[in-house]
């Protein structure tokens, strides 16, 4: 799963993997070590909650989204699920697709297939 902050927009990108699991009820956790003594971690997963919504606790920023509304998603061609807000931060969830070109460092491994694949758009 990859975390992007731009602003007030949070962005959650995750593998096929990652969306079978948050379809079938589990919790996905990253962790990033920020020192010998400190990490950060980001996660998604269902809750008791109305559309999607996001939590910051002492060293987790946890994305929370109904249930059946992951399971929906992880099994349809929806490619995001995002809460249309009025407040802030705005928050999008999104299946990770391929690069179109290749780059360094990135890693395509359980991606989903980009739309655009085989095409000279961008």
């Amino acid at each position: 799963m990859k975390l992007r902050l731009l602003g007030n927009t949070i962005r959650l990108r995750l593998t096929r993997s990652e969306v079978a699991r948050v379809a079938a009820g589990e919790t996905v956790i990253e962790t990033t070590r920020i020192s010998a003594h400190d990490q950060f971690e980001y996660a998604l997963g269902p809750g008791p909650v109305d559309g999607v919504q996001v939590r910051l606790d002492e060293h987790r920023l946890t994305v929370l989204a109904p249930a059946e509304d992951l399971k929906q998603w992880g099994a349809g061609d929806r490619v995001a699920l995002a809460e249309p807000q009025a407040t802030e931060p705005r928050i999008l969830v999104e299946k990770d697709f391929a690069c179109l070109t290749p780059r360094e460092g990135e890693d395509d491994v359980d991606t989903f297939e980009h739309p655009r694949a085989g095409t000279d758009q961008c």
